[in-house]
């Protein structure tokens, strides 16, 4: 299968613009732009008990305001960057910023869950734009060996910002509102619109390839169709026929979409690319340790904020130890690799990720900072090698003319994975609550109520929520605290077992990682962290 390989041009020489095209100019414009993109990634996990409150949203439309971004942003992150071949990355770039912008005012200004995850998609295709624009923007700003101190500063950039997510959301949420923590991706949008136009250099690809946009649509059809369908079968039922319709969509697109790649002459994704084990394996571990990592970061807030009664910015320092961690388990991890080798150091890292797993499925309703803190820290040693070590599993084992789509490749399953882990833990925790949820009720000796209040109590637990005396006017207060303690213990029954399960996924990835193999080293592609 033909595939053109994608040379960047350099920019034009011009001794009379000094301010364009200035290395550490263009590491700072680009780097304003992904901060956007990384804070949203964890300030909005802090906002989600508080939006779902505030706009009476279910667990399945939590989910959705997850996992819609997610998919967005994986589907079109390929196409994004020959996008940016086809029309140059300034301008690929320039434009994911200000829709990146324009889409997070939008979200902020919605009043109904249905408009904010239709956003959150749209803002999700203009992230995908930004990402692939701003890493080429980088790769001709500084060529040749000086790319690799670029990315270090890019690596701590980012690791500051996804750092700082938590600590941020929580003091916004807080003190001003959720929709601030969209809000606050204007200013710097802004900012970053107007020194990418002051700083940044065109540059387009001298091999021009053509976008596959039928691919774009089938295996976006198919992705959707298997998330809808594991987000919707706790409700619907996994027998139910608008279920097994959806999950059969899935496959015929899915069949479709690699027939189709296998006849394309320019693939959205090249099937060669996986005729390597080790890429095919590689791979499966991004998406197996995104779906444990966002799982995590999706219940947790819930767990911190319904369960524990914390406030967002309380909840925002118990997340603390993972984030910060990760500034110091990334450089570590790299030294690891070089040192251990490649499968070694990620079977590790995903065997420490296991143990941290089910140290939260052991979080009790009293648990103390330390007890949450302890699995946070071990989750960022155990993710780290997994990331640094993708570069080299996925991009170094790819044939070199695929480099490029490979590393797109690496960041995509991450966010399949991610949106995969929110959906399928998602529908394991909720399957729980509902099954527990009656036996807790027995147990407390609470008087039966009309099954459809009584439904109404399951469903407000399956994302950690319980009535307050206010919502249950009439009924003495000792009986709405034995109902409020029957939903937190249900919860935290399905939290045990999704934390169980992903236990297990973690495990199954470290014994998968054992049979990689080492590529070429390709530090000139960047890691992708969030």
């Amino acid at each position: 299968m033909a595939q053109a390989k994608t040379v960047v041009a350099p920019p034009p020489s011009d001794p009379g613009t000094s301010r364009q095209g200035h290395p550490w100019l263009t590491l700072l414009s680009v780097s304003l732009g992904v901060i956007m993109v990384m804070l949203d990634g964890t300030v909005v996990s802090i906002a989600n008990p508080v939006i779902a409150q505030e706009l009476g949203a279910s667990l399945s439309d939590m989910q959705w305001v997850t996992s819609g971004y997610l998919l967005a942003l994986a589907v079109f992150l390929i196409t994004a960057g020959k996008l940016g071949d086809l029309f140059g990355h300034r301008l690929i770039f320039l434009i994911g910023v200000a829709g990146f912008a324009i889409s997070s005012l939008a979200i902020g200004l919605s009043s109904s869950v249905g408009w904010l995850i239709g956003l959150r998609v749209l803002q999700g295709l203009f992230g995908a734009l930004l990402q692939p624009a701003a890493l080429a923007l980088l790769r001709v700003a500084f060529p040749g060996e000086r790319l690799k101190t670029a990315m270090g500063a890019w690596g701590g950039i980012i690791g500051l910002s996804s750092a700082a997510g938590p600590i941020v959301g929580g003091l916004l949420v807080e003190n001003v509102s959720w929709q601030s923590v969209f809000f606050i991706n204007v200013p710097v949008g802004v900012v970053a619109l107007g020194m990418g136009l002051w700083v940044l250099t065109e540059s387009k690809a001298r091999a021009l390839s053509r976008i596959d946009w039928l691919g774009v649509v089938l295996l976006s059809v198919a992705m959707f169709s298997l998330v809808w369908a594991i987000i919707n079968a706790p409700d619907w039922g996994w027998g139910d026929p608008l279920t097994l319709a959806f999950l059969a969509a899935t496959v015929v697109f899915g069949a479709v979409f690699l027939w189709w790649q296998s006849r394309s002459h320019q693939p959205l994704l090249p099937l060669s690319l996986f005729s390597n084990a080790s890429v095919s394996i590689g791979t499966g571990l991004m998406m197996l340790v995104a779906f444990s990592m966002f799982g995590a970061m999706f219940f947790l807030t819930f767990f911190f904020q319904g369960v524990h009664g914390l406030t967002p910015l309380e909840s925002g320092l118990r997340m603390l130890p993972m984030s910060a961690g990760m500034i110091v388990a990334s450089p570590l991890a790299a030294v690891l690799i070089g040192k251990l080798g490649t499968k070694i150091t990620v079977s590790g890292g995903m065997l420490i990720t296991a143990l941290a797993m089910f140290l939260m499925s052991r979080l009790s309703l009293e648990a103390a900072f330390i007890d949450s803190a302890i699995p946070f820290a071990l989750l960022a040693f155990g993710l780290s090698p997994v990331f640094v070590g993708a570069t080299e599993i996925i991009v170094g084992n790819a044939p070199e003319d695929l480099s490029g789509v490979a590393g797109g490749v690496q960041q995509s399953a991450m966010q399949v994975g991610g949106a995969l882990g929110t959906a399928i833990l998602g529908a394991i925790v909720s399957a729980r609550v509902m099954d527990v949820y009656p036996a807790h009720w027995a147990d407390a000796k609470l008087q039966q109520l009309p099954a459809a209040q009584f439904e109404g109590l399951k469903q407000l637990a399956a994302f950690a929520g319980a009535p307050t005396p206010d919502k249950m006017p009439g009924v003495p207060e000792p009986i709405v605290t034995a109902i409020a303690k029957v939903s937190h213990l249900s919860f935290l029954d399905g939290m045990h077992l999704g934390f169980v399960v992903s236990t297990g996924v973690a495990i199954l990835a470290a014994v998968l990682a054992l049979f990689v193999k080492a590529g070429r080293k390709s530090e000139d592609a960047p890691i992708h962290m969030g």
